[in-house]
């Protein structure tokens, strides 16, 4: 027999309110697939939810980034609901060794260190990390997240290797560089066989993009964010064309690419 529950008073703390409710869920007569649901299991949820939350941030809308960092929270109170079943860790040891991190690496603020700028801070945090995690004589590239997405890793990377002068002298001195790459995905094309140098081909993709990524950070920009914003740009413009040839009477899959081209130079122009 389906067992009723009631929702936690909406008088309680909205932290602890949701934590209650996401117990309930969890627990006998709660809901079957939350209930089903592990640590491991998550793991797509909480990067799904964590990209629909940047994308929120990015659109400004207010009450979509409430939402969608609710969701995120949401994924939060799960692990460690989750983990509190067994006995690891609640929320409280979560919230508690952040903070005692927060302070502790920020030395500039709650201690007599000194900090004058947002390059020193970073520093800073990077050397205190390494003292509390035994690093000092790690390789300089372990601990980067495998799971981030390629062009923040690449960010990363080069941000890391920066700190030890492996970097390029300006913006400008990478330009060269790209233009190297791009003309060694010239060779390949030029010389390879179709379909049977594509592992080659996809190589010097790949240091097109690195190098791109590198361009962006000497210019202090995020590569993941401009392609993201690339990516709005031409679905905005797609979609601008899609309406020109409905006002013509036809559309993308039957207009011919004149007509796209003509159509996408209007739409570029709105």
């Amino acid at each position: 027999m389906h067992q009723m529950h009631t929702p936690p008073d909406s008088s309680l703390p909205a932290i602890d309110r949701l934590r209650k409710i996401v117990n309930i869920l969890r627990s006998p007569g709660g809901c079957p697939w939350d209930i089903e649901q592990t640590q491991q299991s998550l793991i797509p949820n909480i990067l799904e939810e964590a990209y629909e939350a940047a994308d929120a941030i990015r659109s400004g809308n207010i009450e979509h980034m409430r939402e969608e960092l609710g969701d995120l929270l949401l994924q939060v109170v799960m692990q460690c609901e989750i983990a509190s079943e067994s006995g690891e860790f609640i929320m409280e040891d979560v919230a508690h060794d952040v903070s005692e991190k927060l302070v502790r690496r920020h030395p500039h603020v709650f201690g007599d260190s000194k900090a004058e700028d947002s390059e020193a801070v970073l520093n800073q945090w990077e050397n205190i990390k390494k003292s509390e995690k035994g690093h000092a004589e790690k390789r300089l590239l372990d601990g980067i997240p495998g799971g981030m997405p390629s062009l923040m890793k690449a960010g990363k990377i080069q941000k890391k290797v920066e700190k030890v002068g492996f970097d390029w002298p300006s913006a400008e001195d990478v330009i060269p560089k790209i233009r190297e790459e791009i003309s060694e995905v010239e060779e390949v094309l030029q010389n390879g066989n179709p379909g049977t140098d594509d592992a080659a081909l996809g190589e010097e993709l790949g240091d097109v993009l690195f190098a791109v990524t590198n361009l962006a950070r000497k210019l202090g920009m995020e590569s993941e964010t401009l392609l993201a914003a690339a990516n709005e740009k031409f679905v905005r413009r797609f979609n601008k064309l899609e309406d020109l040839l409905e006002e013509q009477g036809t559309n993308a899959h039957d207009a011919e690419v004149p007509e796209m081209e003509i159509a996408w130079e209007k739409a570029k122009s709105h």
